[in-house]
């Protein structure tokens, strides 16, 4: 019989591997949810990897140079959480009693910043192989820039475990062939093949070949055919470090609910208990030296805890290696230092333009364009890219450089016609540290990137996403490029910041406001048609746009009987219907809100003092949908929007035709006076 990879006796490394099973499936078994199956079946793989091969320290979860490992698999959280309870990390014995409690530091599918050591808050399936693509495009881009002969400071790798479903999922697909096509040699996925889905066999729905699809994609592809075998495992994972060309896919061949006398590849082992009775037998069946729940062996929880101390020595030795490339390369140091701590360069927004004399009339997406190349001349981590629409949405960063093989510190990404790939990475490069990422596409197809963004919100990731076309003033596009409902979906995201800017000088704010942002994402709503150039002589300072919302413009009287709401290129519209409105005797106030993110975190005060409770006759006005305005414009206000889809033609013939003009909103201001006692009380 080979020697053991681990160096231990067959009948040790059985209680390891057992350990991960015990724990998996009475966390499960207590909560009455979740999911045994997998967990059991990759115990092997998670107990070699984390006490073998992965670099990393329990005792440090930030470790800089720390191999990162994503549960794509989500579902089978309790692997990672007995792998980080047994390897030492801030997870107590207590925590894995309470799987799926509230207030557990153990959730049902894994939640960044909730449990030490969780690198990616995963679930959706497919989201986290795509932060994987993004977290190895972060290291290569980092140690191009920062290593230096005899000082590899950044030199980590990233696995990613996936599953059936994983690679089902469209998203695998686009990020696959990216990570192919960018030859990312340090990123290593392992594929769980049992096999299974909750409804059955995967035959019912796939016959896919995943090593030929992975070929396809130019990726290194290693078969373990007994995903029980240490020393075949073993084999899989040294062969996938060693291929520097090519990311790697190992599958592995596994058997969900292994060690079940009666679950064992079953789907019933997939999303539920395995029973009380059955939990007994797989202990019994096992060998397992005690059925009380939650037991760990003494002399297999020591193993486990020695990469604690494996992982506290590689840190010491990793920090000697910095403090000698301080030493050499101090100003190389210090700025991977802030990178990694997030921060901005000190002056980095001292070359923005204000814009407060613009004269010209041109489209926001041109203006944040301009904003964008200041900001990366002083912010040398500001990276990112388009959906192959970098010239349409400005996203290009001239002098930058493609981020490719041949060119691994390049800063524009071109990640392809792939929106929902797209997101997921940019989220990857964020989790990973030092990278401040951007990515573009049209407002329509946000729609594809939807559950990446909601993801970067809910792990309070700094994205910044710049989308342009942002209304039917694309024009002869049609109905399929237009976006109606898009900014109110996006909106409805919670702690997603929403930017839609009027002009030139909203635009710089915008940008600022992005790159100041640290606890969550932004997104830019840009035009592709010109805006009328506000005076800021005549109006108020954009720096209002930081609360989300501010008066633009004052009615003429000592107090409004009327407030006109916009949002980007509908300023515009409301300061014409306001001429309108004060030449007819009724003072009306303009407010501009491209945030109601930002507006809606203001104190009440604040928030009264621009939309005073007692004038009720107010109009919004936004070329979408009007779903929401409600919010702020109450039962007697009027919106005037879209709220069906678009048509081609060219743009000024489609506001005049879905009625967003100004002849409209006078309308709509005297329907909303109408229905208040403002006229009354004149009589």
């Amino acid at each position: 019989m080979p020697e053991s990879p681990t160096g231990l006796s067959p009948e040790l490394d059985r209680l390891c591997i057992d350990a991960v099973r015990v724990l998996s499936m009475d966390a499960v078994q207590k909560a009455k949810s979740g999911h045994p199956g997998t967990p059991m079946a990759l115990a092997p793989l998670g107990y070699l990897l984390w006490t073998q091969h992965m670099k990393h320290n329990p005792g440090n979860p930030g470790w800089l140079n720390r191999d990162r490992f994503v549960l794509s698999v989500g579902h089978a959280s309790m692997l990672i959480y007995s792998l980080l309870h047994l390897t030492g990390y801030d997870l107590a014995k207590d925590e894995i009693v309470d799987f799926r409690q509230w207030g557990s530091r153990t959730p049902g599918h894994p939640e960044l910043g909730h449990t030490p050591g969780v690198e990616t808050t995963t679930g959706p399936l497919g989201q986290g192989v795509a932060n994987s693509v993004g977290m190895a495009l972060a290291e290569r881009w980092l140690a191009a820039r920062f290593n230096r002969p005899g000082h590899e400071v950044v030199d980590h790798y990233t696995y990613a475990v996936c599953s059936d479903g994983d690679l089902m999922e469209g998203i695998s697909h686009e990020v696959a062939e990216m990570a192919g096509h960018q030859q990312l040699g340090k990123l290593i996925w392992i594929f769980d093949d049992n096999r299974i889905t909750i409804e059955g066999g995967t035959d019912l729905s796939t016959a896919t070949d995943q090593a030929d699809r992975f070929r396809g994609y130019q990726w290194h592809v290693l078969h373990v055919g007994d995903g029980t075998d240490l020393a075949a495992l073993n084999e899989a994972l040294d062969a996938a470090r060693a291929e520097t060309g090519r990311p790697t896919l190992i599958i592995t061949r596994t058997r969900i609910g292994e060690g079940s006398p009666n679950k064992v590849d079953h789907h019933s082992a997939h999303g539920a208990p395995l029973g009380e009775d059955e939990v007994k037998a797989t202990k019994a069946n096992l060998g397992y030296p005690s059925q009380e729940p939650f037991f760990v062996d003494p002399d297999a929880l020591a193993e486990w805890r020695k990469a604690a101390e494996r992982g506290r020595e590689l840190e010491e030795a990793w920090d000697a290696g910095f403090e000698a490339y301080r030493g050499e390369h101090p100003a190389l140091a210090e700025e991977l230092t802030h990178m990694m701590a997030g921060e901005l360069p000190g002056g980095w927004d001292e070359e923005i333009e204000d814009f407060t004399n613009v004269d010209k009339t041109d489209a926001t997406r041109s203006w944040s364009g301009k904003v964008l190349q200041t900001v990366a001349s002083r912010v040398p981590n500001l990276i990112g890219g388009s959906a192959d629409l970098g010239s349409s949405n400005k996203t290009d960063i001239v002098g930058g450089g493609d981020l490719s093989v041949d060119t691994p510190d390049g800063r524009v990404i071109h990640f392809g016609i792939r929106e929902h790939g797209m997101g997921g990475v940019l989220n990857g490069l964020a989790l990973h540290g030092g990278i401040r990422p951007f990515g573009g596409t049209f407002l329509i197809f946000s729609d594809y990137m939807r559950p990446s963004i909601r993801l970067a919100s809910l792990m309070g990731l700094p994205v910044t996403y710049v989308f342009t076309h942002d209304s039917i003033g694309l024009g002869e596009d049609g109905p399929t490029h237009q976006p109606i409902e898009q900014v109110m979906s996006l909106r409805a995201i919670s702690g997603l910041m929403d930017m839609r800017p009027a002009d030139a000088a909203e635009t710089a704010v915008a940008w600022r406001l992005a790159m100041e942002r640290t606890d969550g994402p932004t997104w830019l709503s840009l035009t592709r048609q010109g805006v009328v150039p506000l005076d800021r002589t005549r109006f108020a300072s954009a720096e209002g746009a930081r609360k989300g919302a501010y008066v633009l413009a004052e009615a003429s009287g000592a107090a409004p009987d009327l407030i006109l709401i916009a949002s980007g290129s509908e300023v515009g519209l409301a300061l014409e219907a306001q001429e309108a409105l004060e030449a007819e005797g009724t003072p009306a106030r303009v407010v501009s809100m491209p945030s109601w993110y930002l507006f809606g975190q203001q104190d009440q005060a604040y928030r009264d003092g621009v939309l005073p409770p007692d004038v009720r006759a107010r109009v919004a006005v936004e070329a979408g949908s009007t779903f929401g305005w409600a919010r702020w414009i109450g039962d007697a206000g009027v919106a005037v929007g879209i709220d069906h889809f678009g048509a081609s033609a060219p743009a000024e013939t489609l506001y005049e035709r879905f009625g967003v003009t100004r002849e409209e909103v006078v309308s709509a201001a005297r329907t909303s006076l109408a229905g208040t006692s403002v006229r009354a009380q004149r009589a």
